[in-house]
């Protein structure tokens, strides 16, 4: 007889543990904080890792498989690479990387858009009790603790905001707001004139990329969007090394270090990430789903068949466009520059292969 808690309620999973510290990023309170000896601690952790560690004991335990893993390995180290982007700054081209900064402290900002993922009851997709489990959980506390950690909650600041008091420390307050519009909408990040797509326009696009048709749209919408969240979390480990590695040279980034030491309390932060979304997949991935016309579908099924989407368009679309724009924002930066060609030789001869980590 198992003595796991595995059943919590959501202010339980919003819970934060007490701290002697708390974080200020450029002046602005965050989440978060350190204890009396210096150690950081993530918020909405001092009950939301016990619980993902429970979950996961309690599947092993009653199914006999381990949860899903994505190693980052998966995946290409980042581009441009640390030493590429030591040499732009070097050469006084430290544009590309504030824009890099200000693309990724955005898309963090996104991630509050997973607390309105709301498709009702989940047991009546699943054959099986999902009870005492993270998938249970998701929109009862793991969602909501995702979203404040990634926007903030309240008077509390959270990555969005964190990655930009990194940028503005490393480079002195580099960007206006308007130039920050204008460089996302060149990026493609946010559209022209910030007008983001409509709800139809939105349910348009997941109608052609959906793989079931006979389970609910909007629960195949919210394991595609997981599975892909997942892949993104992973990845970002790779954004970590390299921001950490660049931001902490003192001699091209100002602040003493102090902008690498916020990214490597984000990068604390999102393991908790990975690791509830991983359980929450595998659960589902073990279980039976049912479809909307009462046929029962394999979860290996669903959960293999939308895994290999997400990671071809992972390494393929997404990475090509990512590329793209990035080297698009080197070229902008160039411009008109008399030693461009040689810039851009020298740039390319310290690139990697596009995979493995970061050089």
């Amino acid at each position: 007889m198992s003595n796991l808690q595995v059943s919590w309620t959501e202010s339980e999973l919003l819970a934060t543990d007490d701290i002697a510290e708390p974080l200020f990023a450029g002046g602005v309170r965050c989440h978060g904080g350190f204890r009396a000896d210096g150690a950081y601690v993530p918020p909405r952790t001092k009950n939301r890792i016990p619980a993902i560690e429970a979950w996961q004991q309690s599947h092993r335990q009653n199914f006999g498989t381990d949860i899903v893993d994505a190693p980052l390995e998966m995946w290409p180290g980042q581009f441009p690479n640390v030493a590429q982007t030591k040499y732009m700054l070097r050469e006084g081209v430290a544009a590309p990387t504030i824009t890099a900064l200000t693309r990724i402290g955005t898309v963090e900002g996104f991630g509050s858009m997973i607390r309105y993922v709301d498709v009702g009851d989940m047991q009546r997709f699943f054959d099986e009790s999902i009870a005492g489990t993270a998938l249970a959980h998701l929109q009862t506390g793991l969602f909501e603790a995702h979203a404040r950690d990634e926007a903030g909650w309240e008077d509390e600041a959270g990555h969005n905001t964190m990655w930009f008091a990194a940028r503005d420390i490393a480079f002195e307050d580099p960007v206006t707001e308007d130039e920050t519009q204008t460089m996302l909408a060149r990026m493609g990040i946010t559209p022209p004139g910030g007008t983001p797509p409509s709800a139809e326009e939105m349910r348009k696009a997941a109608e052609a990329l959906r793989q079931f048709d006979d389970l609910d749209m909007s629960l195949e919408m919210m394991l595609r969007r997981m599975i892909g969240l997942m892949f993104i979390e992973v990845s970002a480990f790779h954004t970590f090394r390299w921001a950490e590695a660049v931001l902490s040279d003192t001699d091209l980034c100002a602040g003493e270090g102090e902008a690498a030491r916020i990214v490597s309390c984000i990068r604390t932060d999102e393991t908790p990430h990975v690791d509830y979304l991983r359980t929450a997949i595998t659960e589902m991935r073990d279980r039976t789903f049912i479809g909307e016309s009462g046929r029962k579908i394999p979860g290996t099924t669903v959960i293999s068949r939308l895994w290999d989407v997400s990671l071809e368009q992972s390494l393929g679309t997404n990475r090509a466009q990512f590329r793209k724009t990035t080297l698009n924002e080197i070229e902008f930066a160039l411009e008109g520059n008399r030693r461009r060609d040689e810039i851009m030789e020298k740039f390319d001869a310290l690139g990697t292969p596009d995979q493995g980590a970061v050089a």
